[in-house]
């Protein structure tokens, strides 16, 4: 049973439960998922960072199924079909998971590593069901392609980061490259509808999501932060917006701090009450960000930029650009990847270095992209009959050709350049030796974290709240049953994103000739 007490047997499409009614008999079944086309279709780059998986197995896949997950499917079930009757469901199938598998579903999954940087068509994962279990191979299929969700936001919150790395190449001092891990903060927690965010930056206001990265990902270790910022609700609670500005430097001043500026009249509030309470600000001595939140998102970004650099002036670096002195500007309302570029270049162009500006991405990163955005995909691609009889199974439209699906069990192999290429598994089923798909679940075993202690928990810091037992300290532990081997930290994951895809070309085909031999010979049978 999930936390919102919905059956497992339930968290997958209608019309799944009456494939396995279909499917033939058969001793193996595989199937795989594969990011079918490039971020928005986009010719010039057809890269995708992988990332997700390890979410997915722990939250969703390795569960245990309960008898009661089973009595309560039946009694839904009994009345889904149309006319509200009775709903054929494998329960057999169901009944066999919970008192043969142990409670957990009887199937390999195999994975890319966390963080592995590759081109559209390279295979995210591959699940492989035996026996009469075959029939469920892609019962998992809903759950697993969520997965489209995780790849597609950190795909564009990292090609968002090449926009900013490429404006800090041409702008930014070298000493002052240490800012760019900020420059994109993820504003979206309010628009979404799950809670687990982050990779690519260091900035976030979703603390669900860089509390799970550090304490479930990263053994504890930070991997987010954010500053003390206002909001509307906040100016307008004072009587006057000066008021309100001297409320936030009182307080917060001293270190690093966000103050929204359009409540009423974002020009009046720069040309008169910035320069008001210029002098409170310098002598608190902590570095203010002007922020906007209505209007043209260029201009606004440009005038911010522009008042600060009258009322607090500025130093030229050593590559021309002006960098503002205990001022900057952050722009939150609008920022998508292509705002984001209009921005940077009118920056660059008005002469001021990139770090002067940061962005919050809200809607743009987290909500306005779907899984055709990337067109994310799981089809079956080998089965072995019930007599023994092997055959690789492909999908290839006539009337859609970018829905092409591939044949056979996959390896994924890098080349000799690194990069990572999709080949068939030898006849024999073993993997190739450098195949870099790893099985990340098999019949309830689970990889162990590589954060976890011998008896699979750790601590957070000791309680200081009067409310909290005096020195004491909360443990998480860590869902696994049984363990395959460890999952990377966090950090690693973060490192591996930099340095694969810095070091991939931004178009390839990743299909080998081996592969590509085996696509012509199965369309040549007649079989598609």
């Amino acid at each position: 049973m999930t936390p919102f007490n919905i059956p497992l047997a339930v968290l997958t499409d209608s019309y799944k439960v009456t494939h396995p009614f279909i499917y033939p008999r058969a001793q193996k079944m595989v199937a795989y998922g594969e990011m079918r086309q490039a971020y928005d279709k986009d010719p010039t780059d057809n890269r995708i960072v992988f990332y997700g998986i390890r979410y997915l197995i722990e939250n969703y896949i390795a569960k245990k199924w309960t008898l009661q997950d089973v009595a309560q499917a039946e009694v839904f079930f009994s009345t889904h079909n149309a006319g509200f009757t009775g709903f054929p469901f494998p329960k057999d199938l169901f009944l066999k998971i919970v008192n043969e598998h142990n409670g957990y579903f009887p199937v390999k999954i195999e994975a890319l590593p966390e963080g592995t940087a590759c081109h559209a068509h390279v295979p995210a994962f591959q699940i492989t069901a035996e026996g009469e279990m075959s029939r469920l191979v892609t019962y998992l299929e809903t759950l697993l392609t969520m997965i489209w969700y995780p790849i597609t936001v950190a795909t564009l919150s990292r090609r968002s980061r090449d926009l900013i790395q490429a404006a800090y190449d041409k702008s930014v001092e070298q000493e002052s490259y240490w800012s760019l891990e900020s420059r994109l903060h993820d504003f979206g927690f309010r628009a979404c509808t799950s809670i687990e965010h982050s990779l690519n930056f260091t900035g976030t206001d979703t603390m669900s999501a860089a509390f799970y990265a550090q304490f479930q990902l990263n053994g504890g270790d930070p991997v987010a932060n954010s500053i003390p910022a206002s909001e509307h609700s906040v100016m307008t609670a004072f009587r006057t917006e000066k008021e309100a500005m001297e409320a936030m430097i009182s307080t917060f001043g001293e270190g690093v701090f966000a103050c929204v500026m359009d409540s009423y009249d974002y020009q009046k509030a720069l040309d008169t009450i910035l320069p008001s309470v210029a002098s409170f600000k310098l002598e608190k001595g902590g570095f203010l960000v002007l922020r906007p939140d209505s209007g043209d998102i260029v201009e606004s970004v440009l005038l911010g930029l522009r008042a600060a650099e009258k009322v607090f002036g500025c130093d030229v670096n050593k590559k021309g650009y002006k960098v503002i002195r205990g001022c900057g500007v952050i722009q939150g309302d609008g920022v998508s990847y292509q705002s984001l570029a209009k921005i940077l270049d009118a920056v660059l162009a008005e002469g001021y270095a990139a770090q002067n500006c940061a962005f919050g991405m809200g809607g743009g990163l987290l909500q306005k992209l779907n899984r055709d955005t990337m067109s994310f995909a799981t089809k079956l691609c080998h089965i072995v009959y019930e007599d023994g009889t092997k055959r690789d199974v492909m999908k290839h439209p006539k009337t859609d050709a970018d829905k092409i699906s591939l044949p056979g069990i996959l390896d994924v192999v890098r080349n000799e350049q690194g990069i990572p290429m999709v080949h068939p598994r030898a006849e024999s089923g073993v993997p190739h030796k450098n195949n870099i798909l790893q099985v990340v679940y098999d019949h309830g075993k689970v990889p162990l974290s590589a954060t976890a202690t011998t008896s699979s928990t750790f601590n957070t810091p000791p309680a200081t709240s009067a409310s909290d037992s005096a020195g004491s300290t909360t443990g998480f532990t860590l869902s696994t049953p049984e363990s395959l081997h460890a999952w990377p930290k966090f950090s690693v994951i973060k490192e591996r994103v930099q340095k694969e895809w810095e070091a991939l070309p931004k178009t390839f085909d990743p299909i080998s000739s081996a592969l590509r031999e085996k696509i012509k010979g199965v369309m040549s049978a007649g079989e598609v």
